[in-house]
């Protein structure tokens, strides 16, 4: 007894000694995070240029973390909110510490609807007379997007530029489920719904040709049109450059006038003191983007009382609670209430970037957003995706906005069931069910799917799917005989989606901000953001000292194959009847 009770006091005192070092730990942290905060203070020089390499992945909204250990070891400084960004080019307008804009990227970490959103604002910081530079080693074409808006474009020598036209790519798994025995049993609703045609098929249906063929042609012909006005050329000409890669070399892009000039980089640097025109004492001082910021220019001020709220849903959508990397409905509903209750909030924008998902979570968000109607008026800004359940979400808005280089649509619905009866027959593994009743076994993947099952599902993907076009029917004032004729799952530009009637301007979130202002009758107002995400302790340690998995994956794998890597994920994950964009597009 004597060993026993000096063991538990030995466990007891190791424990207890734990629970205290934890908690001075988060005290520490919280210390120093406020001394590194203290240490790492910028302070903007006279004489600066703002410099935009967008190294950091760009997203809507980083909502402001109070995990201490993110704060002191930066985890989330390989990001940047899209709002801040368009808020820090705002202020360096008038900001007289700022000469001018370099853009120096290499690649750019965001949607097209994203970049031309940051395009289309250093558009507006060029009115103010202040110079926009472009310069860089290699421009993928995302990148030449952006830097064609600046007044003049430098590429290194031996450098490359990429200008050749849109292409997406889709894999398709019907051979190797056959090969293999391992296959996904699928129920959907609409002849364009191309999320689940990579299991169904060995290659892309007409239908699912058309609809890709049809938004990439729209999507390219507002870039190149850009591209054609900023460069001085016709949309004909850029066309033509595109199809005989005329832009592939410095040479031919600047005969071509695709780029002013080909310069190194020390030559690029006395480019950029020419336009400073300072004097000769004086030196001018690059500042970045993520630094700019952190100096306290990724706001926007305001001292009106009355409020706009800007309400990010950027991710999938999942049924649950939701947290900064997917939509969830509860985090939806506590902040909607919150907004409806607010006397101060004249008017609410919803931020739509997602792709789609749970059918039901999406339909308990319609609702929560048809009861803030009553109150508040309610519009959509669409971001690079708001397509399936994200459309879903939207559709009953006072005002849809959406980019013309948006995704949107994908009215349909589908259910997707992994089997592995035909592996497991070829193994030697048999499984055998046993229940009370007729249907209490359900479905096994282990057997394949039965024809009672099958049509209970497809019953069920009907319900969902009259559901959902009866919701955009009701939203967008409109027949139902007329969304099913548009529906089908299939996907539309934003500038597509503006001709069928399913949006109804095209416009920038500040458009939207705007449009907002004006149904809630306030002409002086300020902007805040949600949703407020809180974090307990065991929110904290879900991931190493609350590192971004994305961190780390993408250092070993590329941006590119993280984007394969969490599809795949959000894939294993989906339950319950799905509205969802095809599960992957690539553009490139």
């Amino acid at each position: 007894m004597t060993f026993l009770r000096e063991l538990l006091a030995v466990i007891l005192g190791v424990f207890i000694s734990c629970f205290i070092m934890f908690f001075i730990m988060i005290g520490v942290g919280a210390a120093m995070s406020n001394s590194f905060v203290d240490a790492d203070k910028v302070v903007v020089k006279k004489n600066s240029i703002l410099t935009l390499n967008f190294k950091e992945e760009i997203k809507d909204y980083i909502p402001k973390s109070d995990n201490p250990f993110g704060q002191i070891f930066g985890f989330n400084e390989d990001k940047l909110g899209l709002n801040e960004i368009l808020n820090a080019i705002e202020n360096a307008k008038y900001d007289d510490d700022i000469l001018g804009i370099s853009i120096e990227a290499f690649d750019i970490n965001a949607g097209i609807s994203q970049t031309k959103a940051l395009r289309d604002k250093l558009f507006e910081f060029k009115e103010s007379g202040k110079f926009v530079t472009a310069y860089a080693d290699i421009y993928t074409q995302k990148n030449y997007y952006l830097s064609s808006i600046a007044d003049s474009i430098y590429v290194n020598p031996v450098g490359e530029i990429e200008l050749k036209g849109l292409a997406s790519e889709i894999l398709f798994f019907k051979d190797f489920q056959d090969q293999y025995g391992l296959k996904m049993e699928v129920v959907r609703h609409g002849k364009y719904k191309s999320a689940v045609e990579p299991f169904l098929s060995d290659s892309m249906s007409e239908a699912n040709r058309e609809q890709t063929k049809s938004f990439l042609n729209s999507i390219w012909d507002q870039i190149a049109m850009e591209i054609a006005i900023s460069r001085n050329k016709t949309l004909e000409e850029i066309n033509t450059i595109a199809d005989n890669l005329w832009a592939r070399t410095p040479e031919l892009a600047q005969e071509n006038n695709i780029i002013t000039r080909k310069l190194f980089r020390d030559e690029y640097n006395q480019v950029l003191e020419n336009l400073s025109d300072v004097a000769n004492t004086e030196k001018i001082y690059p500042i970045t983007m993520a630094n700019y910021i952190k100096a306290g220019n990724g706001r926007a001020y305001s001292t009106a009382k009355d409020r706009i709220a800007v309400v990010f849903a950027q991710g999938d959508i999942m049924y649950g609670e939701g947290d900064r990397n997917y939509i969830g409905q509860e985090t939806m509903l506590k902040t909607f209430r919150k907004l409806k209750k607010d006397q101060k909030v004249k008017a609410v924008v919803l931020r739509v970037n997602s792709p789609g998902g749970s059918a039901l979570a999406s339909d308990i968000i319609w609702r929560e957003i048809e009861l803030l109607k009553q109150e508040k008026p309610v519009v959509v800004s669409m971001g690079d995706l708001a397509a399936s359940g994200g459309y879903y979400i939207a559709c009953n808005a006072d005002k849809i906005i959406a980019q013309p280089t948006t995704i949107t649509g994908s009215i349909g619905v589908f259910g997707m069931l992994p089997n592995v009866s035909s592996f497991t027959d070829r193994i030697g593994i048999n499984a055998e069910q046993i229940g009370t009743n007729k249907q209490s076994v359900g479905y096994s993947v282990f057997e394949p799917i039965s024809e009672s099952f099958y049509k209970v599902t497809e019953e069920g993907i009907e319900r969902v799917y009259s559901t959902f076009i009866e919701r955009v029917a009701n939203g967008r004032d409109l027949s139902v005989e007329q969304v099913d004729q548009m529906a089908q799952g299939r996907v539309w530009s934003g500038k597509e989606a503006l001709e069928n009637g399913l949006v109804d301007e095209l416009g920038s979130l500040n458009d939207a901000i705007k449009v907002a202002a004006e149904l809630s009758g306030t002409d002086s107002y300020a902007i805040r953001n949600y949703p407020n995400y809180d974090e307990d302790i065991k929110d904290i340690f879900k991931s190493p000292f609350g590192v971004d998995s994305r961190s780390i994956i993408t250092q070993e794998l590329g941006n590119e194959y993280y984007e394969v890597y969490e599809n795949m994920k959000a894939l294993s994950k989906l339950k319950g009847v799905q509205a969802r964009v095809p599960f992957l597009i690539q553009i490139n």
